[in-house]
């Protein structure tokens, strides 16, 4: 069974939309887990909705406080055992990805990293400054410490559930989490893997990516994985 676990926040513009694109690009049996925090998210209506007529469908509100971090991390928590699937509930992740990404997983891979720098993927739109960042981060951290994938920051990854509750999380804030695992994986000596992947920035909603607050964060990941 996957886990797809997906936080959001006032996405009830988008996450119908989701909800079809999972339909229509996964055929792997799945559980689609929405982690909130709030109780009057707009989102809930809608999925609410879509709950009476698919099973599959799973609210859970965020048991660890408010915002993204901790709604991974709750997801995380309820998820069943096996693969963990992360991805935004703002259609910026390709999901046509997926099935390759299980198929990686079901071959022993523990972490399966959808890449948006390697052959064959692309980055779509966003603030230039934060792709920058983003890119030179993954493609450095591969050349220099072999970690095996050219795209450690993006969250649209794919983690073994025992791997995760393995892994002692320290991360504190927004989207660091993806690194850290992949980091703390790779330290372990985990088998890592990359697929391309196309990642669009989102074209409804508003985006609750912190960059200038969240920097810190990566960078101490990326300095973990050097010394």
């Amino acid at each position: 069974m996957l886990n797809i676990v997906i936080p959001v926040y006032n996405e009830g513009e988008n996450i119908a939309k989701v909800y079809q694109e999972i339909r229509a690009k996964i055929a792997t049996p799945h559980q689609i887990m929405i982690v909130y925090d709030m109780d009057d998210d707009d989102t809930l209506p809608v999925v609410r909705e879509l709950q009476k007529t698919d099973h599959r469908l799973v609210l859970i509100k965020n048991i660890y406080g408010g915002g993204v971090l901790n709604a991974i991390k709750s997801g995380f928590h309820c998820a069943s055992d096996g693969p963990c699937l992360v991805l935004m509930g703002d259609l910026s992740d390709d999901l046509s990805t997926v099935e390759q990404m299980v198929e990686k997983y079901n071959q022993g891979y523990k972490v399966v990293c959808g890449s948006r720098y390697m052959k064959g993927g692309r980055h779509i739109g966003g603030p230039f400054f934060k792709k920058l960042l983003s890119r030179l981060a993954g493609m450095s951290l591969h050349f220099i410490s072999g970690i095996p994938t050219h795209d450690v920051t993006n969250n649209f990854k794919l983690y073994d559930k025992a791997l995760i509750e393995e892994i002692d999380l320290k991360s504190r804030g927004g989207l660091e989490i993806a690194m850290e695992i992949t980091v703390k994986a790779y330290k372990k000596g985990y088998p890592i893997c990359e697929v391309p992947t196309i990642w669009n920035d989102r074209t409804s909603g508003k985006s609750r990516f912190r960059l200038w607050k969240w920097l810190p964060y990566y960078l101490k990941w990326y300095l973990y994985a050097l010394f």
